[in-house]
């Protein structure tokens, strides 16, 4: 029993020993180590390159042709050729109205048509005859055989032939312009497409009455997406930058990691008083058509482009004022991260215009650098910039 106690007495205190060993070698590591850590920060180069300037909007896109087809003919749907979604070629057939009714006036004025050729042809007759018993009695009263009185009666049936000759070449004139007219009217019962395009509505069935005096019914809505017309509105302070013709790069969540482009067409020249905009209708060509009308859009219209502009990251400024065009980024320098105060110009997308405060090869603290502080030593994980 008493080896036994002398044991463990000897066990404890070999373990005590050996624990004060290993906390002075703890304390005397921590203590070369020194204070802070060395940080691993990312840098990148200051880059030189374009740079442009513009006004920042958001808009819709809307066709900008768009045609609500009704009737000018008043009737019942008999047939409809098309439905929705599908495309169609200017002047092809939509539907078709009942048209018994101007089928038997048509008949009607083609009857009359004939009935006036029918007069013409018995007025030039009358005419012919007339001339003849004129030249008879002439020649009749060169030698004496008739009075002055003949005579002048001869030439009063000539002139009065001429001119049911000349009445009924009015009435046939008439008759047939009537026929047009008919005959035009007729084929309004034939409703056509006018212009290319989709079929974006067609509530229009068989049977439906259209046509109707004041409001006509619309039987088809189409559209032409090739051209879509981007409508914007600026803050009035922003119209002195615009100009037509400028591009306008936009992108929309409904094509997501897509840029597309359009120009300004047209800038309205008067402020809308309850926001003091100004509208804004730039063109975009959409063939193939990727955009549909309707489309929410953010985009950007390029007011300036500059070439060769020392530019840097906006997630390496530490501070930014952008009012007073002046920031702060941390440069990495021999091993330190060091506070550059710097000048700021113009913003675009991600990256921001170093007007002075840096040189060209200075290795910006674009990541890490939210933990580091003015003279932290750092080393440099990677580069983010070019070489």
């Amino acid at each position: 029993m008493r080896k036994r106690c002398i044991v463990w007495v000897l066990c404890l205190t070999w373990w005590l020993s050996l624990a004060g060993c290993t906390s002075q070698g703890g304390n005397a590591k921590e203590g070369k180590a020194g204070g802070k850590p060395v940080l691993a920060v990312e840098t990148a180069d200051l880059q030189v390159a374009d740079m442009s300037q513009g006004v920042d909007v958001v808009g819709t896109l809307q066709p900008k042709r768009e045609a609500s087809v009704k009737s000018e003919y008043l009737g019942m749907v008999t047939e409809v050729f098309v439905t929705e979604w599908v495309h169609v070629k200017k002047g092809m057939p939509l539907a078709k109205l009942d048209t018994r009714e101007a089928d038997a006036l048509i008949k009607k004025l083609e009857a009359s048509i004939e009935l006036a050729r029918a007069n013409l042809l018995e007025a030039e007759a009358a005419k012919s005859r007339a001339e003849r018993e004129y030249e008879r009695s002439r020649n009749l009263k060169e030698y004496g055989l008739i009075t002055q009185q003949n005579l002048e009666d001869g030439e009063t049936a000539r002139t009065a032939a001429q001119a049911r000759v000349s009445a009924a070449q009015a009435q046939l004139r008439a008759a047939e312009e009537d026929l047009r007219q008919g005959e035009t009217r007729l084929a309004k019962a034939v409703i056509r497409a006018p212009m290319d395009g989709v079929v974006a509505a067609c509530p229009v069935q068989v049977g439906d009455l259209v046509g109707e005096v004041g409001t006509p019914t619309v039987m088809f809505t189409i559209v032409d997406n090739r051209l879509l017309e981007l409508v914007a509105n600026v803050p009035s302070h922003a119209t002195a930058l615009l100009k037509v013709g400028q591009p306008l790069l936009f992108t929309t969540d409904a094509v997501p990691g897509k840029e597309f482009r359009g120009r300004v067409k047209f800038i309205n020249p008067t402020v809308n008083p309850s926001d003091r905009s100004v509208k804004v209708i730039a063109e975009v060509a959409n063939v193939p058509e990727v955009l549909k009308g309707g489309l929410f859009v953010q985009g950007r219209i390029i007011t300036r482009e500059r070439k060769g502009v020392p530019q840097v990251p906006r997630t390496s400024l530490v501070s930014w004022d952008i009012t007073g065009q002046k920031g702060e980024v941390l440069v990495a320098e021999r091993g330190a991260a060091r506070l550059r105060q710097v000048r700021t110009g113009i913003a675009s997308g991600d990256m921001v215009e170093i007007t002075g405060g840096l040189a060209a090869g200075e290795k910006i603290i674009t990541r890490g650098g939210f933990t580091v502080k003015d003279g932290d030593a750092v080393q440099t994980a990677g580069s983010a910039g070019g070489k």
